[in-house]
């Protein structure tokens, strides 16, 4: 059974939601405010959080910012933006926050268990990884601890702008499209929304500076660069 922490300040939205979720094996508790969210992700272990872009106290934007830029047990934790603000812009935003995927309201319930099962999958393949660390030169990723070292330097990257960066390395060399990119990092059909795609690589290079670990195959997609440590 999976725990799952909804926050959303319309309190006729939980009841029937857990009872739906149920049939799929999540346990789901609810909160309408991000002061109260806090309180229970100090109290209890949750395994996935459904975030509302539209709260009281802070939008669910920047709750998403703070939760990944913290030091708390929690800051890794998948992420599910759940809005009704659906346009691209608010998209790109979300993923460039930190968030794992992104589902606009109104939204089906079988959608919205089919996407957690994918984030949750995902996660639970990242975390089984035989391989701890990936040593590439000025590159170091540990896949055990979530970090990644350029040079002596710790990046901070969002949970996205990490995921792309492993599923790219993992793989040097191999070109990924931007649809086989945003499927795999979203769990969803790629649609119309691949220029996030560009973004996050964009913003992701600029990280990785001076390093030019990314390479963008015209018409094709993009790739990882670097040569493994030794070579």
């Amino acid at each position: 059974m999976h725990r799952l922490l909804l926050i959303d300040d319309d309190e006729a939205l939980s009841a029937p939601l857990a009872q739906y979720l149920k049939r799929f094996d999540f346990e789901l508790e609810a909160v309408t405010r991000p002061s109260a969210a806090l309180q229970r992700l100090k109290a209890q272990r949750f395994d996935a959080l459904i975030l509302d872009g539209m709260l009281p106290e802070m939008d669910g934007f920047e709750f998403c910012k703070r939760l990944r830029a913290g030091s708390e047990p929690w800051r890794d934790m998948p992420v599910l933006m759940l809005t009704a603000r659906g346009d691209l812009t608010d998209r790109v935003v979300g993923l460039e926050l930190g968030a794992d995927d992104y589902l606009a309201k109104p939204f089906e319930p079988r959608e919205l268990a089919a996407r957690l099962q994918t984030i949750l999958r995902r996660t639970r393949l990242a975390s089984s990884s035989a391989s701890a660390q990936l040593l590439f030169e000025g590159l170091e990723i540990d896949t055990a601890r979530r970090e990644v070292r350029c040079g002596a330097s710790l990046l901070e990257l969002t949970s996205t702008e990490y995921e792309l960066l492993l599923l790219l390395a993992r793989e040097p060399g191999r070109v990924f499209s931007r649809d086989e990119i945003l499927n795999r990092l979203r769990g969803q059909e790629a649609d119309l929304y691949t220029r996030a795609v560009d973004i996050l690589v964009s913003r992701l290079r600029r990280k990785l500076e001076p390093l030019e670990a990314l390479k963008t195959l015209r018409n094709a997609g993009y790739c990882f660069a670097l040569p493994g440590r030794g070579q």
